[in-house]
């Protein structure tokens, strides 16, 4: 099933994506006892609505270093556990929105395509065993990073959460299999990423487990997966996609962003 969220004639609604149809249900996926099953409502033609954010979660959870190659093009150690960090949510945006660059703070930013994975329900202390239980579906995410920033600051935070930095999409499935999935990256048309989530160091239901006994995950929050190698520095004007097996295509253009003012002012 291909959950999504869509506009058309100034409602929002959350939808499922049958061929090049979507329909509206009265489901919310992320109410407490969701049962996977939806209603379904009124049809359109997916051309004529437009595609949202597929969640809006309360916090995005990422992880650096989760593939072998990646760690070996940065010169790093692979991990011992999970390296995460935090995406604000404000930096969320849907499948065609546009990737704003801060010229005002940063020279060099890059795309990095991952797999995110959404829970379903409140998970704390999940065991990787019963991990599954707990992730409604997959999805597409462009986890940008300032990556001159990311080695200026040490901690990622500034680096990873301006707003638009965490394009989100098309649409959450909830059938695909997360441990052989490949991800494909484009930067204006030419692939840069290719790499199957089988080449993962910590797998999704790892990262769930080793995730929520950190912190509390809420119905709607995102954990990124990391990303593979290949990542590299876009500009204004490239249009990037992330594309992954079974789940489509999240395209997003980059436009500039540079500060009609002084910092500090």
């Amino acid at each position: 099933m291909k959950l999504c969220r869509f506009s058309s004639g100034g409602k929002t609604s959350f939808g499922v994506i049958e061929g090049e149809s979507v329909f509206e249900i009265k489901d919310d996926p992320f109410a407490p006892g969701f049962s996977g099953k939806v209603t379904k409502g009124a049809g359109h033609k997916l051309a004529d609505v437009r595609l949202l954010a597929p969640v809006l979660p309360s916090k995005i959870v990422a992880i650096g270093l989760n593939y072998k190659a990646h760690a070996a093009e940065f010169g790093k150690p692979l991990p011992e556990e999970p390296m995460i960090f935090i995406k604000p949510s404000t930096a969320v945006i849907g499948p065609e929105d546009e990737i704003v660059y801060p010229a005002h703070m940063s020279h060099r930013v890059d795309y990095e395509g991952e797999l995110g994975l959404v829970i379903g329900k409140r998970a704390k202390e999940v065991l990787a065993k019963d991990a599954a239980e707990f992730i409604l579906g997959y999805t597409c995410v462009n986890d940008v990073t300032a990556r001159d920033l990311q080695g200026k600051d040490i901690q990622y935070t500034r680096a990873k959460g301006f707003d638009t930095f965490a394009p989100v999409g098309p649409v959450i499935d909830t059938a695909i299999d997360p441990l052989d999935v490949t991800i494909h990256t484009y930067l204006n048309g030419q692939m840069k990423q290719n790499t199957s989530s089988k080449d993962m160091i910590f797998d999704v239901f790892q990262l769930v487990s080793f995730v929520s006994h950190v912190m509390t995950l809420l119905p709607g929050d995102i954990i990124t997966t990391g990303t593979p190698s290949g990542i590299g520095k876009m500009r204004p004007g490239d249009v990037v996609e992330v594309r992954i097996d079974g789940i489509g295509n999240l395209r997003n253009k980059v436009v500039d962003g540079r500060a009609s003012r002084k910092l500090w002012e």
